[in-house]
Formats: structure tokens, C-alpha cells, sequence
């Protein structure tokens, strides 16, 4: 009996000390799934790689996941990571329809990762949505709805076990081949055999998190209350509403003029967000902006001029935050680095971090263009202040002198002569040094002050597949081009307005010296004589003829202004109005997609899963109409509030009651033996 009091003690000892240490699903302990969803707060989406369409993972261009990505991702404040899957490829064929075991533990190495690295996860079935579902529900029923279903069934029994950090969302953006009322009853015959499958699957399943989109993912009134009503149906406390968003739609691809954050492209963000809480979050049912980003990242992130960047996503978290929305990059590794583990623009980065807690403060520019031939004069800046106050100048993390180097007027910061003229001295194009203002919280904010002269266009000639206009920028950067007939209409394609894509129709390379025209461009241009005008930055415009003779591409520059002239122009640092000409954009022609890869080739943005962004990442045509706000929803109580999930972050008060049990039992065991041998 000593003996074995003995070995008893060192159980409990043993279950004291390292039992907390094993990972096992628990059951039973309780969390308000609001508090589930705000604790996902920041997200980040793992793009381009399980759900990319090939042979594996690296299909799409990015190198295999690795366990130091995840923990570097943990490390750098996101608190839950979406996971898209695409099983297209990687499955067997009916009815067992098995899912390629291989890959499945890929998948599953990465979601152990990601849950040892305490973050939530959110797996889904992702391009298959495009693949085969999206014709398959209504021309292969019964056969897409089986595979659909396999897949599933084949997750929910794999992860049952897992804890409930763990959720599974039905289907990324949904689309079908069918008219919107057909759509959205394709849509909710998913998402309800979804539900059961998991909800019948035994373990955690039954009170697993469970994501479900709106149609599209997008938020139009009639696709949120498609959602709502389903999620009222299934009567199911442990249910969240998702969306996607990536701006309104000319600003986020840089188009018609769109170069700026300006009025559409905020009222855009608050009309959206605002239905979306209207319609889930005022009634319980908390909402995860799954994806959000800019559309025209799929080309370049410089597709959007640097400092209106970090306007939008500073205004665009900051909004998402006050409607109680969580947000989840999408990240297709133009971001971070999948092996430099570091980040591509490390100055988005601060901003968006400094977004997940308070408002960081902005400014009308995040430059000063100077031209070097004209007399430098005290630069006004008007500020955003957000809130905040403004701190500190600073130049190389030196304080600036109030009233000799700037002055304040009101939310004006006033950039002095004198400064302007001793930090542009070495006469050199291009960007000669950086100012930086500190604010009482939030980011920094950037000044860069240029030094250009006006840029210079050569002539040149080429082919509709391979055009290029050598160009001397001279410290300057394009904007937009805009491109006209002769008669005045717009030339090219998205005809709708004369001021072409950044990206999809021409490119700045400004290593190569060069502005590229591309076979888009081209494809859809008339032959014959086309004008364009180059608008940059500095608030310069230059002057440029194309002709289109069949497969042959000339263009040939205009002379340029002598100085005279160039003093005539008024306006500095601006771009011209955004103008809608002729009609609206039809969504079937300018599509763009927010993944850079297709199944054939990287980077190819005219394969089938090319997605109508026009109105699905947008609820706006042109010109933008009101939204109202007002539109009606079913008012009935959905019982969410009070929720309770479990929660895995209480192991150790399980371990500790065990071990405490443990401990009472051989203490009465020892006091038991001991009175036995006194008597």
C-alpha cells in the first residue's frame, strides 16, 4: 500500500506539472460568440497557396507553407488566420469523392500550427466555388451537391476533435449560373446541408463555429437579407454572417479618374458597412469581413498612389471596427513575404497596425513636388487629424523648429521656404528627402519632397504585343492616362470613360524608363489616330499621338511647352476630375480578380475565375446613386445574444481540477494506510 501511495503521488505530480502541456478537445466551457468573433481581431488570409489551382501548393507562385510563417504571422498581432482550400485537384471521383490524403495533412499540419501559434482558424472550401459549383448546381445537380457534401463530411469527421477554435465556412464567394432568386436558392441549399453534415458529425462539430457567406460574398441589400433569413432559420446560436471588401470599385483599380481617396470611395465604405450591421450585427449576428484589400494589388500594390493607400485601409479598419466587424487580410504573398517572413511595404504595415486599436492621423499629400526651374515657395499641407495632435516635424528622427523650419495654421502644416531650399540643394530629381510627423497617437505620416522637371516622351513603335514608350519620369510619377479619338470619345477599352485601368491597359516602369501599353490596351483600340494625355503627380501633363495600323503600334510625342506656357498652369499636385462618359461599365468586360493566378499561368487575369468586381465588390454604378439605408428587415429576435461556445483557453483550470482530485485521492489513501498500521 506505501508503494503504492507512492506511485500515486507521482502521478499527480506528473498531471500537475506537464498535463497542461498535451492538447486534447474540451468540452463544456462557455464563451459569447461576439466575444468569439472580436477575439479573431486582426485576421489574415493565407492566399494563393492550398487553394491555389495546380499540382500543389506552390501552383500559384508561393514557396510551401512552413510552421516559422505561421508563428511569424502570431508574433505580429493577428489573432486568426483563414485558410481557403481548393479540392478540385485533389480528390477522387464519386460517390467516395476522397479527399488526396497527402494533402489533407498538409492542410492539417497547417491548422495544428496555427492553433499552437493561439490563434483561431477558419477553413472553407475555396475555388471550387468557380470550378465546378458554379455551373454544376444547375446544370449537375445532384452530382455537384454530392461532392459537395462528401468533401464535408470527410472534414467534419477528420477535425471533429479539434477544439472550437477551429471553424469550417461553407463555400468562398458563391456564384451560380442561374438568375439571383435561383442563386440564392442554390445558396442556401448549401449552406443547409453544410450545416447538418457538420452539426450531425459528432464531437465539437455540434457546437462548432460555422461561417456562412452571402451570395457573392457581396453586400447589396437583397444579398444580406438572402443570409439573414437562412441564418434565422437554422435558429443556430453558434452562426456567423461573412462579406468580402475591396473598395469601391473605380478607386480600388485605379480607373475614370479614381486616383484618389476621396468622398465616393468613403461614402462607399460607410453605405456598406452600414447595411451589413443593420442587417446582422444590430440583430446579434456578428459579422467577419473575410476578405479586404484593393483589387488592384493583383497587378502591383503601386497600382494605387502610396499615401491614398494608406488613407483607405486607415478609414476603411477604423469603420469596420466601429460596426463591430472582425477583418481578415487577403494576403496572396504580395504582402508578407512567405520567405523573407518580412513585410513588402513595411509603412502599410504600421498603419495597419496602429488601425487594429486607435485612428492614425493623415494628410491631404504624402508629397511635395518641387520643380526644379521654378522659385521654391512655403508649401502648405492640409492635415487629417483624426482626433489626434499634431506632435512633432522631424527629419531623420531630429525635431524641425516650429516657425523658422514650418508653421501651424490650424490643421495647415506650412512647410517653410527656407527648409525646402536647403533640403533640395544638391539639385538632384527625384525624391531628396523625407519629413516625418509624429502625432499624440497612431502612425507616422511621410512627407517625400521631389525635386522633377517635367517628364519627356519619345517617340516609338512597335507591335500591339509589345509597345513601350521610352520616357525620362525626372523625378516624376504617372497617375493615370487618359485616351480620346478623334472625335472626342473614349478610345480603348472600358469605353465608358476616357481615363484608362492602371495596370491592365499600361504600366509605368520606372527602373526600365519606360511606359508600357499592353495587348489589352491595344485589342480593343480602333484603328486610326488616338490622343493621350499622360497626367502625373506633380500636377504635369503630357501630350502623346497613337496610331493603330492593324497589328502596327506608332506613337509619336508632341512637342514640348516652352517655359512660357508652363507657367500658365495653375493647379499643382493634383490629377484631373474623374469623368463617367457614355455608359456604364458592363461587369461581364472589366472584370479583375484578387487572386494573381490561374490554373494555366501565374498571373494570368483572364481565366474563369476572373470575378465580376464591377458590382460584386461594389454596390455602386456610375455615376454612384444614394444608397438607402432603410431598407427593410425582418425584425424577428434571432437568439444570439448569451451565446456560449467552448473555449480551450480554460485547459488548465481542467487539468488543475484533475490534479486536484488526484491529489485529495492519495492523500485519503495515505491517512487510510496510516491508520491501518496504527491499528
Amino acid at each position: 500500500m506505501k508503494n503504492y501511495a507512492k506511485v500515486l503521488f507521482v502521478a499527480v505530480l506528473f498531471f500537475i506539472f506537464l498535463g497542461p502541456s498535451f492538447s486534447f478537445a474540451a468540452e463544456g466551457e462557455e464563451v459569447d460568440i461576439q466575444s468569439y468573433v472580436k477575439e479573431m481581431q486582426p485576421g489574415w488570409n493565407l492566399g494563393n497557396s492550398f487553394d491555389a489551382v495546380g499540382l500543389d501548393e506552390t501552383a500559384w507562385g508561393n514557396p510551401p507553407v512552413t510552421k516559422e510563417l505561421i508563428d511569424t504571422l502570431a508574433a505580429e498581432g493577428y489573432k486568426s488566420i483563414r485558410i481557403p482550400i481548393t479540392f478540385d485537384q485533389r480528390m477522387g471521383v464519386g460517390p467516395d469523392y476522397q479527399i488526396d490524403p497527402a494533402f489533407l495533412e498538409r492542410v492539417t499540419n497547417t491548422v495544428n500550427w496555427s492553433l499552437d501559434a493561439d490563434m483561431k482558424v477558419m477553413i472553407n472550401i475555396h475555388h471550387d466555388s468557380w470550378i465546378w459549383l458554379e455551373s454544376g448546381m444547375s446544370q449537375n445537380h445532384d452530382a455537384s451537391l454530392a461532392r459537395y457534401n462528401a468533401i464535408w463530411t470527410q472534414l467534419s469527421n477528420h477535425f471533429k476533435d479539434y477544439s472550437t477554435d477551429l471553424m469550417f465556412e461553407s463555400i468562398n464567394e458563391p456564384r451560380f449560373t442561374a438568375s439571383a432568386t435561383e442563386s440564392q436558392n442554390y445558396l442556401n441549399e448549401l449552406n443547409t446541408s453544410f450545416y447538418t453534415i457538420v452539426r450531425g458529425s459528432g464531437g465539437n462539430n455540434s457546437i462548432r463555429p460555422l461561417v456562412l457567406p452571402t451570395l457573392d460574398t457581396g453586400s447589396e441589400q437583397e444579398k444580406l437579407d438572402g443570409l439573414y433569413q437562412s441564418i434565422v432559420a437554422l435558429d443556430d446560436p453558434y452562426l456567423i454572417s461573412t462579406v468580402h471588401y475591396y473598395g469601391f470599385w473605380p478607386f480600388s483599380v485605379n480607373i475614370a479618374g479614381y486616383t484618389r481617396f476621396d468622398d465616393d470611395t468613403k461614402n462607399d465604405i460607410i453605405n456598406t458597412f452600414d447595411r451589413v450591421h443593420n442587417t446582422f450585427t444590430a440583430n446579434g449576428i456578428p459579422v467577419i469581413i473575410g476578405e479586404f484589400g484593393l483589387l488592384g494589388f493583383d497587378t502591383h500594390t503601386g497600382v494605387i498612389q502610396q499615401g491614398e493607400k494608406l488613407k483607405y485601409f486607415e478609414y476603411m479598419m477604423h469603420y469596420a471596427q466601429e460596426k463591430d466587424f472582425t477583418h481578415m487580410l487577403w494576403d496572396n504573398g504580395q504582402h508578407l513575404g512567405r520567405t523573407s517572413l518580412e513585410w513588402a511595404d513595411q509603412q502599410l504595415f504600421n498603419m495597419m497596425e496602429a488601425s487594429w486599436m486607435t485612428r492614425s492621423s493623415t494628410a491631404e499629400n504624402d508629397f511635395i513636388y518641387l520643380n526644379r526651374l521654378d522659385t521654391i515657395e512655403d508649401e502648405p499641407l492640409p492635415l487629417n487629424l483624426n482626433g489626434n495632435t499634431f506632435i512633432s516635424l522631424q527629419l531623420n528622427n531630429t525635431e524641425l523648429t516650429l516657425g523658422q523650419d514650418y508653421q501651424l495654421d490650424g490643421d495647415i502644416l506650412i512647410v517653410k521656404e527656407s527648409l525646402l531650399t536647403q533640403l533640395t540643394a544638391s539639385d538632384e530629381l527625384g525624391t531628396n528627402a523625407v519629413l516625418t510627423i509624429k502625432f499624440s497617437q497612431g502612425a507616422d505620416w511621410s512627407i517625400n519632397l521631389i525635386s522633377y522637371e517635367k517628364p519627356v516622351l519619345e517617340d516609338s513603335t512597335g507591335s500591339i504585343s509589345d509597345f513601350a514608350i521610352p520616357t525620362s519620369f525626372n523625378g516624376d510619377q504617372l497617375a493615370t492616362v487618359e485616351t480620346v479619338y478623334q472625335d472626342g470619345t473614349p478610345a480603348g477599352p472600358q469605353n465608358w470613360t476616357t481615363f484608362k485601368e492602371f495596370g491592365y491597359t499600361f504600366s509605368p516602369s520606372y527602373d526600365s524608363n519606360e511606359i508600357l501599353f499592353t495587348e489589352n490596351f491595344f485589342n480593343e483600340l480602333n484603328n486610326g489616330e488616338t490622343k493621350v494625355t499622360f497626367h502625373f503627380w506633380s500636377g504635369e501633363e503630357v501630350y502623346y499621338t497613337l496610331t493603330k495600323e492593324d497589328n502596327t503600334i506608332t506613337g509619336v510625342a508632341e512637342a514640348i511647352e516652352s517655359d512660357a506656357d508652363n507657367d500658365l498652369q495653375e493647379e499643382e499636385n493634383t490629377v484631373p476630375p474623374k469623368t463617367i462618359d457614355n455608359e456604364t461599365p458592363d461587369p461581364t468586360t472589366d472584370n479583375k480578380d484578387k487572386d494573381s493566378s490561374s490554373a494555366e499561368s501565374p498571373g494570368n487575369t483572364s481565366s474563369e475565375n476572373t470575378k465580376n468586381t464591377v458590382f460584386d465588390k461594389t454596390e455602386s454604378e456610375f455615376p454612384v446613386p444614394l444608397v438607402n439605408d432603410n431598407s427593410s428587415v425582418d425584425e424577428k429576435e434571432v437568439k444570439k445574444m448569451g451565446a456560449i461556445l467552448p473555449n480551450t483557453s480554460t485547459n488548465m483550470f481542467n487539468w488543475l481540477l484533475i490534479s486536484i482530485i488526484f491529489l485529495g485521492l492519495g492523500i485519503g489513501i495515505y491517512l487510510y494506510q496510516r491508520n491501518h498500521k496504527q491499528a
